[in-house]
């Protein structure tokens, strides 16, 4: 397993050794052994995986109360994903980060607790899987607004395309006007 640090303190890709013979592939998605060696100490407690159409955007989530951690992988299709790291005592707070994962890659995105967390679906029937560190808690579920300029998030939608988005993920809050973390 490789693991690859990211512009955001605390976030990182994980590439996992994968062994391919005739026979088609085998890979690690999660060992706690690797990840507790790779600095990612986390207990999961909930594993959810959204199915999403070409152009559904889904986010940007968090929890205030009952931060998750993410571990973030794409089983079919391909992302743009996004995470903002929301820790006001970070270097890097407001700061947002994209990385693509696509089914094709076996790489998987660690999102840390205190990080908002959204995609947007680059193809018709894609697949995300992602395993979190705290069960889901809608009284402290949180949306920040995806387009909100202060994010400079360059989503790669064409000219005119606007994304599928759920009514709660309309009313995504500013980053002015966001909760955040200490």
């Amino acid at each position: 397993m490789r693991t690859i640090p990211l512009a955001l303190p605390g976030a990182m890709l994980i590439e996992p050794a994968v062994f391919s013979d005739v026979r088609g592939a085998f890979f690690e998605a999660w060992s706690e052994r690797a990840f507790a060696a790779a600095g990612i100490d986390a207990r999961f407690v909930q594993e959810n995986v959204s199915s999403s159409k070409r152009h559904v955007l889904r986010g940007l989530h968090y929890q205030v109360s009952q931060a998750q951690g993410k571990l973030v992988r794409v089983l079919a299709g391909a992302v743009f994903d996004v995470i903002v790291d929301l820790r006001r005592s970070s270097p890097s707070f407001g700061r947002s980060l994209n990385v693509s994962l696509d089914a094709g890659e076996p790489r998987s995105l660690w999102v840390p607790p205190g990080f908002a967390h959204g995609f947007l679906a680059l193809d018709d029937d894609t697949d995300v899987q992602y395993k979190v560190t705290d069960f889901w808690a809608p009284a402290a579920e949180r949306t920040l607004a995806w387009n909100d300029p202060a994010l400079g998030i360059p989503w790669p939608l064409s000219a005119g395309t606007e994304p599928v988005l759920s009514e709660k993920d309309r009313r995504g809050q500013t980053l002015a006007e966001a909760e955040t973390f200490p």
